[in-house]
C-alpha cells in the first residue's frame, strides 16, 4: 500500500531542503478515494497514518512575506503548470530521455563555523563564537543537477556566485560526467528549474548559455520547464537531494572545501540515492548583458501553455 501511495504522490510532493520534511498537494480523502480506483479499500485515516510513516508532515501557515513585494501567481495558474509539467515528465519518462531538477542550495561559509543541528561525537567541536565572514575561507556555492530517473546527484561548488553562467557550467559539466553516459542514445533532455536565481526564467543569460554551452555542442535538444514563483519546495531536487546533504552535513562544521564535498559525495539514503561533487574555482560576474539580436538568434521556441515558463532550445544548423 506504501508503494501505491508514493506512486500516486510521485510528481505531487514537496520538501524543505533544509529538513526532511515533506508534504503533498492532494488531500488525504482524495488519495484514499484514489486508491479505491486501484481496488486498495482503505480509509483517510489509514492513510494519514501511512504518511506520516512516509516522513509527511502538516504544515500550518508562516508570516514571512512582505506586504506589497510578493505578487504569486493565481492558484489556477500554478495548478495549470503542476499540471503541465506532470505531462512533460511522462512524456519524457515514456521515451526513456532524462529528466533533471537542477537549482542552487543555500551558500554556506568555509571555516570553522556553527552549522546548525547535532552530530554523534566524543566531544563537542569548538567552532567561532560570532560568523564574521573577514573569518572564512571562502565561500562555497553549491549549484545541484538531480537526476529524477536514476536517483543521483550532482554538485557542482562555486567559489564565486551564482549566476546564469555558473549554472549553466554546472549542468554542462555534469552532462559530460555522467549524463550521456548514463543517456548515450538520449536526443532531449527535460530541466525542471525554478523561476528565479540563476536559472531565472526571465533572465537572458541563463538562455543563451544553454544554447551555446550545452544545446550546440551536444546537440542536444533541451526542454526547460520553470515552477511557479513561490512554490519552489515543490522542486524534486529540494527534498530529494539538498536536504539530505544537509542532514549529512548537520552540526559539522564545514572546515574546508575539501570538507563540503567530502559530505556532498557522502550522502545517501535507504531509497538508493548516491551524490557525487565537484570543484569549480571559476570566477563568475554578475550583470552579463545580452542584445535583443543575440536572443532572437537563438533556437528557442515558447510553448503554447504559460510560454514564459516553458520553452524549447534547438541546435542551430550547422
Amino acid at each position: 500500500m506504501i508503494k501505491a501511495i508514493a506512486h500516486l504522490l510521485r510528481h505531487e510532493t514537496g520538501g524543505d531542503p533544509m529538513r526532511d520534511l515533506k508534504w503533498s498537494r492532494r488531500a488525504i480523502r482524495k488519495i484514499a478515494r484514489q486508491l479505491h480506483r486501484l481496488k486498495i479499500r482503505v480509509s483517510a485515516s489509514t492513510v494519514r497514518r501511512l504518511l506520516k510513516h512516509m516522513g509527511f508532515s502538516l504544515r500550518v501557515n508562516h508570516k514571512r512575506l512582505e506586504s506589497g513585494n510578493n505578487n504569486p501567481p493565481p492558484r489556477r495558474v500554478r495548478h495549470r503548470q503542476f499540471t503541465y509539467i506532470d505531462r512533460q515528465r511522462k512524456r519524457f519518462t515514456a521515451r526513456a530521455n532524462p529528466i533533471i531538477s537542477v537549482d542552487a542550495k543555500k551558500k554556506e561559509w568555509i571555516g570553522k563555523f556553527k552549522n546548525p543541528g547535532t552530530s554523534w561525537e566524543q566531544q563537542p567541536q569548538l567552532v567561532n563564537d560570532h560568523d564574521f565572514p573577514s573569518d572564512a575561507v571562502g565561500r562555497a556555492v553549491p549549484y545541484g543537477v538531480y537526476d529524477a530517473r536514476k536517483n543521483h546527484g550532482f554538485v557542482v561548488v562555486g567559489t564565486s556566485r551564482e549566476t546564469p553562467a555558473f549554472a549553466v557550467d554546472a549542468i554542462t559539466l555534469w552532462w559530460k560526467s555522467c549524463g550521456h553516459k548514463r543517456y548515450p542514445k538520449a536526443k532531449e533532455l527535460l530541466i525542471l528549474a525554478d523561476a528565479g536565481g540563476g536559472n531565472s526564467a526571465r533572465a537572458r543569460g541563463w538562455k543563451y548559455h544553454l544554447q551555446h554551452q550545452l544545446v550546440n555542442p551536444y546537440r542536444l535538444q533541451v526542454t526547460v520547464c520553470h515552477y511557479p514563483p513561490g512554490a519552489s519546495k515543490w522542486n524534486p531536487i529540494e527534498h530529494r537531494l539538498f536536504s539530505q546533504i544537509s542532514n549529512n552535513w548537520a552540526g559539522r562544521p564545514l572546515e574546508s572545501y575539501e570538507t563540503a564535498l567530502k559530505y556532498i559525495r557522502t550522502t545517501s539514503t535507504a531509497t538508493g540515492l548516491a551524490v557525487c561533487a565537484r570543484m569549480l574555482p571559476k570566477k563568475y560576474e554578475k550583470g552579463e548583458s545580452f542584445s535583443a539580436q543575440q536572443m532572437q538568434q537563438l533556437m528557442l521556441s515558447k510553448h503554447t501553455t504559460l510560454p514564459a515558463w516553458n520553452y524549447t532550445l534547438t541546435p542551430a544548423t550547422m
